[in-house]
């Protein structure tokens, strides 16, 4: 056997890819080490901004920036205060005055009876209309005809006496027309002077009886006629035309009539024409005057105004409670019988009446934009800034918004003529942002008020109110 490490070197040619692996094995570089060490060092020499992984991170803070000017408009569009606005109305415009009272008939009577007695009938009910000089209730007549009749004997008794007495006072006048004819044909020798003067007195005692039987005839005469009253008097007839009201009376009821008049009935006129009682503050009666227009409207009848005048303002006061009210009349027309007596009402009163002006709500007159001093300097209240460098920015506080009554006028709304300037502002919208505009103010109703100057027409938009921006 031979040796191996003795052995010569094998004759065979070596293989391509053999010869390479050889090679790289032994740290030779190779044509693919070559060829990864040519790409790297061309990457090294490119300009950054052709590397992938610079225009890559590029895109990413792109998206970004584009996100973010995207989120920080819509933060600023919701920030923006938004604004409520009202257009300028043209009409009519009043300065009223309210008050509450009850509607009554314009004439009411309580039907009674002045006698005592037993009612036997009862001919009509409540609503039931009467006329006048009809039935409504009957009593008991039979004492009261026996009265009559007692009446009527008496005064027949009293014609019989005054008969009497005037045939005695005849009698008596003719025996001394002939004793004064004896007398006078004597030559005053007979008959005696005694029985002359007894004679004389006789006539004088015949002619008072005589006066006493006229006295005593008419006193019986007017007792009959008073039986006679009572007796029609059991008959109660109605004194109006009109309507039944109530009724507290019944068939087989007692009347008791002892110091005043029992009543029966309560009846009213036509109640197609009636009256409206209020009762007016202190404060606002020297504002009324006679023949002023109203307006009322009452529960049973919701969302219906009625007309009304007034036809009467008292001068006494009523307090109640420490409460000083004046009573006020007010007329009202009825035609529908759709209103009662009894029912309450709440009454406006018109006590300053214009026509065709201009109108704004009272809310545009008390509006006051947010950094009114800015707003005043310059015309327009700024865009609200919310942006992220705003916020790390101290800012002084806000003024609150005002509220309340605007600047010379009162607490309802109304304007007060003695007080300061009548002059307002009003806030118009122009692209999107407040402007200021001076008015002069004038009537109001606490809801509207009447505006004139220069700039005002018919449907301007004015501010209102401002809605607070989302946050």
């Amino acid at each position: 056997m031979s040796d191996p490490s003795t052995s010569p070197p094998s004759s065979a040619p070596a293989r391509p890819g053999a010869a390479a692996a050889t090679a790289g094995a032994s740290g030779v570089p190779g044509t693919s080490d070559q060829q990864a060490l040519q790409i790297l060092l061309a990457g090294a020499t490119r300009p950054w901004w052709r590397r992938g992984s610079t225009a890559l991170a590029l895109l990413v803070l792109l998206a970004l920036a584009v996100g973010a000017w995207l989120w920080q408009r819509q933060a600023t569009q919701q920030a923006a205060p938004r604004y409520l606005t009202q257009p300028v109305t043209r009409g009519a415009l009043a300065v009223t005055v309210s008050a509450t009272g009850t509607l009554q008939p314009t004439r009411s009577v309580a039907v009674g009876s002045e006698l005592s007695g037993t009612v036997t009938r009862v001919f009509v009910d409540v609503n039931d209309p009467v006329k006048k000089g009809q039935l409504l209730v009957e009593l008991d007549r039979a004492k009261l005809g026996d009265a009559v009749a007692g009446a009527s004997a008496e005064l027949q008794a009293a014609r019989a006496r005054r008969e009497q007495a005037a045939a005695t006072q005849q009698e008596s006048r003719a025996r001394l027309a002939r004793l004064e004819e004896a007398a006078r044909l004597s030559g005053g020798r007979l008959p005696a002077a005694t029985e002359l003067d007894s004679a004389r007195a006789a006539a004088a005692r015949a002619a008072a009886d005589l006066a006493a039987a006229e006295a005593n005839v008419a006193q019986a005469t007017a007792a009959l006629s008073t039986s006679r009253t009572n007796l029609a008097k059991s008959s109660i007839r109605s004194p109006i035309d009109g309507v039944v009201l109530a009724r507290n009376v019944e068939p087989g009821n007692a009347v008791a009539a002892s110091l005043q008049a029992v009543t029966l009935f309560t009846l009213a006129e036509d109640l197609r024409a009636m009256k409206l009682s209020v009762n007016v503050d202190e404060a606002d009666v020297a504002q009324l005057k006679v023949g002023q227009r109203a307006r009322f409207s009452v529960a049973a009848q919701p969302g219906r105004d009625y007309p009304a005048s007034v036809t009467r303002v008292a001068y006494g006061s009523t307090t109640t409670d420490n409460v000083v009210t004046y009573t006020t009349l007010l007329e009202v027309d009825n035609a529908d019988l759709s209103l009662r007596p009894g029912m309450t009402a709440n009454a406006s009163i018109a006590t300053i009446e214009r026509s065709d002006v201009l109108r704004v709500p009272n809310s545009a007159l008390r509006f006051t934009p947010v950094n009114a001093a800015t707003a005043a300097a310059s015309g327009s209240v700024p865009a609200a800034d919310d942006s992220f460098v705003s916020k790390l920015i101290p800012r002084p506080p806000r003024a609150p918004q005002r509220s309340g009554a605007s600047e010379g006028g009162r607490a309802d709304g109304r304007t007060d003529s003695h007080a300061g300037s009548r002059e307002a502002t009003l806030w118009l919208l122009r692209e999107g942002r407040p402007v200021a505009l001076q008015v002069e103010r004038g009537l109001s109703d606490g809801r509207l008020t009447e505006v004139r100057g220069a700039g005002l027409a018919e449907g301007l938009a004015v501010i209102v109110d401002q809605v607070a921006a989302a946050r």
